[in-house]
C-alpha cells in the first residue's frame, strides 16, 4: 500500500527537523524522534529568535518578557522553542528562559517603560520592558504622588504604563502611531527596535488580535483581500499595503505608517510617494488587505 503523502509544513510555524520534532506532528512529518514540549517563559526583556543555534546567526523575530514557549531541546546554551502566542519556532539562549510562575495579570501598554528596584522613579533603573511584555502584579504603592505596581521580586513599574491583560486598545493604528521614531530593526518585534510586520503584529496584539509574524504570512491570510481601485481611493485607515517582503499600515486614505529601511525608523509616508520610491527596487504593491 502506498504511504499517505505528508503535508508540506512551514518550519517557521511547526517544530520539526530531520532528527527531532514536536510530538503533536507525529504522523505528519518525518523525524528520528518526537518529543513533547516543556513549558517555559521568557525571563529577559527581549530575546532574539535565531535561525540556528549559533552566535551571529540570523534573527527571525523576537520574543518578549512573559511570553510563554514550549521547549523541545536545550543544548550548548541554546533552546529550540515554539511561542505559544503566534506559533513561531526558533532558537533562543537557554538563559533567556525560566519556569512559569503564576499567570500574568498586566501587559505593558506603552512602547517602552522602566523597571525600578522599588517604587521610586529616582532609584537607578533595574531594567526596561517593551509594549506587549506581560507581568504578574502582586501589589501597589505610591511615592510622591506617583502610582506604581509591584512585582513578586519587589521591582516596580509605573502603573499607568500597564493595563490588565484582559483590557484592549481600541484602534490598532493608534497603537502603531505611538512607535513613530522607533528604530528599524530587522526581525525586531519590540519598542526598542521593530520591523514592518513586527509593527503590525504588536499593534494588533494590543487590540486583542494575535496575528502571524511575517509579512508573507500576513499577506496571505490577515483579514480580507481588498481592491482599492486604480487610484487607491478605496483605501481607509487600518488597511494594509503589501510589497514583496514589506507591509505598511494606512493611517488615512492617502498616508501610511511603516517601519522601513529607508529612514531606519517607524515613519509616516504618503502612499503614492512610497510606491514611487520603492518601485525601482521591489516593484509595485503586491496586494491590499483589510483586517
Amino acid at each position: 500500500m502506498k504511504a499517505p503523502a505528508l503535508t508540506v509544513r512551514d518550519t517557521r510555524l511547526h517544530a520539526f527537523r530531520p532528527d527531532l520534532a514536536d510530538a503533536r506532528l507525529q504522523g505528519e512529518v518525518v523525524a528520528e524522534r518526537f518529543v513533547a514540549g516543556t513549558p517555559a517563559r521568557l525571563a529577559v526583556p527581549v530575546a532574539d529568535v535565531l535561525k540556528t543555534p549559533a552566535v551571529g546567526a540570523g534573527i527571525d523575530t523576537q520574543f518578549l518578557y512573559g511570553d510563554d514557549v514550549l521547549v523541545f531541546e536545550a543544548a550548548a546554551g541554546f533552546a529550540w522553542v515554539q511561542a505559544e502566542r503566534d506559533g513561531y519556532v526558533g532558537y533562543v539562549r537557554e538563559s533567556d528562559l525560566a519556569g512559569r510562575d503564576g499567570q500574568p495579570t498586566h501587559i505593558v501598554s506603552v512602547p517602552r517603560t522602566f523597571l525600578y528596584p522599588g517604587p521610586d522613579l529616582r532609584f537607578p533603573r533595574a531594567g526596561q520592558l517593551s509594549m506587549g511584555s506581560t507581568v504578574t502584579v502582586t501589589g501597589a504603592a505610591e511615592t510622591r504622588g506617583t502610582q506604581y505596581v509591584v512585582l513578586a521580586s519587589g521591582q516596580a513599574l509605573i502603573a499607568k504604563h500597564l493595563m490588565p491583560v484582559v483590557d484592549r486598545a481600541a484602534d490598532y493604528v493608534a497603537v502603531a502611531e505611538t512607535f513613530l521614531g522607533t528604530p528599524y530593526l530587522w526581525g525586531g518585534a519590540s519598542g526598542f527596535g521593530i520591523d514592518c510586520s513586527g509593527l503590525v503584529q504588536l499593534a494588533m496584539r494590543m487590540t486583542g488580535r494575535d496575528v502571524l509574524r511575517d509579512s508573507d504570512m500576513q499577506a496571505e491570510g490577515l483579514g480580507a483581500p481588498l481592491d482599492p481601485g486604480a487610484d487607491f481611493s478605496g483605501l481607509r485607515r487600518g488597511d494594509l499595503v503589501f510589497w514583496k517582503g514589506h507591509v505598511a499600515i494606512m493611517t488615512d486614505a492617502e498616508n501610511m505608517i511603516h517601519a522601513n529601511g529607508h529612514t531606519m525608523l517607524v515613519s509616516r509616508e504618503g502612499l503614492r510617494e512610497a510606491i514611487d520610491r520603492i518601485g525601482y527596487l521591489y516593484g509595485v504593491p503586491t496586494g491590499f488587505r483589510r483586517p
